[in-house]
Order: C-alpha cells, then sequence, then structure tokens
C-alpha cells in the first residue's frame, strides 16, 4: 500500500519561486553578469571577521540573551542617538533579530491578525504581502507615484479605514531608490497623529542616501517614532548579507509586544556575529563612508549606461538604479519587463530585475532594476555588454 501525502489548503496560494531566485538561476545558466539579486560580489572588511573570529575563541558560542547580546544592543542605541537624536533603552526598546526579513515578518505578527488591513506603498519589498496575508489580515495596496516613486498622501489618506492596524513604509526604497524628503515624513506624522495606525519603517538601507541628501529615519520624528517599529539591517550595512543579523528599535510597549513573538519564531540570533558586530561598531567610519563608496559605484555603473538608450531613473539612495526600457532600440523593448529580463540575461548577459515583480497585482511600466553592489570590474563588464543597447 502506497502512503498518500494528506492534502490540506496553501497558507500562500499565489506565492510561487521569487523572481530573484528565477532571475540568479538563469544568470548562472548564461554566465551573465548578475546584477539582479541585491547582494554584493566583493568581500567584507577583514577586521569584521576577525572581530567575530576573537568572539568565538573567547567562547561566545551558547544561547545569547534573547533580544540580542547586551554590547550589540547598547552599540545599536548609541548610533541611533548619535545620528538621529533619539534615544532608545537598549534593554527595553532594541532587539536583536534574524535580518530584517524576519523582524519585518515578525513585527507583522505582533500587532496584526483577521479583520485589520495593513497599507502597503507598491512597489515594495516582495516579502511585505505575504507577510500580511498569513496573519489572515486585508493588504491594502496604495501605489506609489509612477516614474518619480514619491508617496500621494491623498491616496494614503483615501486608504485609511478604521481597520487600518498599521502602514509599512521604506525610505531609502527598493526598488526605486527614492529617499523621502522632511517634508513627507512630517506629512505622514501629521496624517497618522488623529489615528492608532502603527509604522513599520524599512530602512535596511539608512547608511546609502547621498549626498546632498540625508536619511529620515522615523526615530527623527517623535510623532512617528511613538507609533514605530524601525528596522535595519547589519547585513546590507557591512557587506555581509548572508550573516542575516539585523533589528529593530520601537518604544517598549511594542517591543514587549514584538518579543513575545521573536522568542518563538527565532529565540535569537547567532551569538558570535553579534559580539563581533558589537566590537566593530565602536568605529562608526564603515557606516559613515558608506554613502561616499556605494555613490562612486552608482556614478561609475550610471556613466556606462549614459552611452545607451535606457532612460535613467534618479537614483537618491539604495544600490539599486532603475531604468526605463521604452527608448531601446531592439523589438524585445515592447516585451512585457519580465520576459524582457529573461531576454537581456540569454542574450546580452545582463541579469536584471522587472519593477512589475514588486507590484501584487503586476504593473508593467517598461522598468527594470539593476543592482550595483559589485566590483567595479563587475560593473564596468556590464556597461560593456549594455552598450550594444
Amino acid at each position: 500500500m502506497t502512503a498518500k501525502t494528506p492534502a490540506f489548503p496553501s497558507r500562500l496560494p499565489q506565492v510561487g519561486t521569487t523572481i530573484f531566485t528565477v532571475m540568479s538561476a538563469l544568470a548562472a545558466e548564461h554566465r551573465a553578469v548578475n546584477l539582479g539579486q541585491g547582494f554584493p560580489d566583493f568581500d567584507c572588511d577583514p577586521t569584521l571577521v576577525d572581530a567575530v573570529s576573537a568572539a568565538m575563541r573567547q567562547g561566545q558560542n551558547q544561547y545569547p540573551p534573547m533580544p540580542g547580546a547586551a554590547p550589540l544592543r547598547e552599540a545599536i542605541a548609541s548610533k541611533i542617538e548619535a545620528l538621529y537624536d533619539r534615544q532608545y533603552n537598549a534593554a527595553t526598546e532594541i532587539t536583536v533579530t534574524a535580518g530584517a526579513t524576519q523582524a519585518i515578518l515578525t513585527a507583522i505578527l505582533c500587532c496584526v491578525g483577521p479583520g485589520d488591513e495593513v497599507i502597503v506603498l507598491e512597489p515594495c519589498y516582495d516579502s511585505y504581502v505575504p507577510n500580511i496575508e498569513l496573519t489572515g489580515a486585508k493588504v491594502v495596496p496604495v501605489p506609489l507615484t509612477p516614474g518619480t516613486f514619491r508617496p500621494d498622501f491623498g491616496k494614503i489618506a483615501a486608504a485609511l479605514s478604521p481597520q487600518t492596524r498599521a502602514i509599512i513604509i521604506n525610505s531609502p526604497h527598493n526598488p526605486s531608490g527614492t529617499v523621502w524628503s522632511p517634508a513627507e515624513m512630517r506629512q505622514l506624522e501629521e496624517l497618522l497623529a488623529p489615528t492608532d495606525v502603527l509604522v513599520i519603517s524599512d530602512e535596511v538601507y539608512e547608511h546609502m542616501v547621498y549626498a546632498p541628501l540625508r536619511h529620515e529615519s522615523v526615530a527623527r520624528y517623535p510623532g512617528l517614532a511613538a507609533r514605530a517599529f524601525i528596522v535595519s539591517s547589519f547585513g546590507k550595512t557591512y557587506h555581509v548579507t548572508g550573516w542575516k543579523v539585523g533589528y529593530v528599535a520601537a518604544p517598549a510597549a511594542l517591543t514587549a509586544e514584538f518579543r513575545k513573538v521573536h522568542q518563538f519564531n527565532v529565540f535569537t540570533v547567532n551569538t558570535p556575529m553579534q559580539y563581533g558586530l558589537a566590537a566593530y561598531m565602536q568605529d562608526a567610519r564603515p557606516y559613515l563612508d558608506l554613502p561616499a563608496f556605494y555613490a562612486a559605484k552608482r556614478d561609475l555603473f550610471r556613466a556606462g549606461l549614459e552611452k545607451t538608450k535606457f532612460r535613467l531613473l534618479p537614483c537618491e539612495g539604495t544600490y539599486f538604479q532603475c531604468v526605463s526600457i521604452a527608448d531601446l532600440a531592439v523589438p524585445e523593448r515592447d516585451l512585457p519587463e519580465a520576459d524582457f529580463c529573461q531576454w537581456l540575461t540569454r542574450e546580452v548577459g545582463v541579469a536584471a530585475i522587472p519593477l512589475s515583480a514588486f507590484y501584487g497585482g503586476g504593473f508593467d511600466q517598461k522598468v527594470i532594476r539593476f543592482c550595483f553592489a559589485k566590483k567595479d570590474e563587475t560593473l564596468l563588464a556590464a556597461s560593456e555588454r549594455l552598450a550594444r543597447l
């Protein structure tokens, strides 16, 4: 008798393999330059690796406290105060997480339930919508302004309802590279002031904002900070995406609820990397110098793209460059974005991500995203191939 696997309804029936996995596999198959998935192809600072190795040798290899190792939480609180002039209590308001993706899921799980509504601003990072759907809540998509990807506060206001539990914002913005302005942050603060709506602020690219702009963390705005889970990522900041270490800063009452969920979905985060990061953070220069480091890569890549028919969109932050394909002198420009990216990978040898992948219902506006968190030689090789266009 053959055993039968029981059937059960999918919790995420619309979800398949992510576009990032698909494009990376296609890039490997065709030996294309992979500017699709957002991770560096260069090593982190050896000093950081040494700090982690030292922590291992010093015996920091057992469970740390559930909220995270105290030295790391204290370093995070000090950094936030120095940069954004807001004090968070390291003991009760900072939690170390297994990357930003876990942090976002945990923030949603701790405060959202069936019957609630959560506003997401599209295009958005692909974990937001499935995270909300897992709670049984309703996703309320609000489009950012096409072309500029700036928030439309009229549409956000119209989306608010008595059922709105939270809004997820992301600045610097993946995929567009847009950075929210002080005026926009104040407008959101004023809009939410009479409500009980929570804010989940995805700030993983906080140290990649290019002059003359600065990162407008929710922490700078008291009316937002009082209702916000602020999410950031050491993987993005220190070029160690595979380490999967991030953190959440939130008022004590929100943190208490966050930790109730955190303790049961990961409990805690690997110990030696926490102590290594804490030691490394004593020097602020690595994250203070990051904007200039990535601005140079952005400018190098944009200079190469200027030799093509791609129309470059502004890149104010992150390590992503979006371009319009509408003016290309190739018939494939009329393909849907996803099909164009597959053609680009197979025939030109450069992988990119279609912007339509960041919209729940799909929205094809002839825009694709490249990642420039790569060695200069990688960017130059990609530019040489793209120059055919």
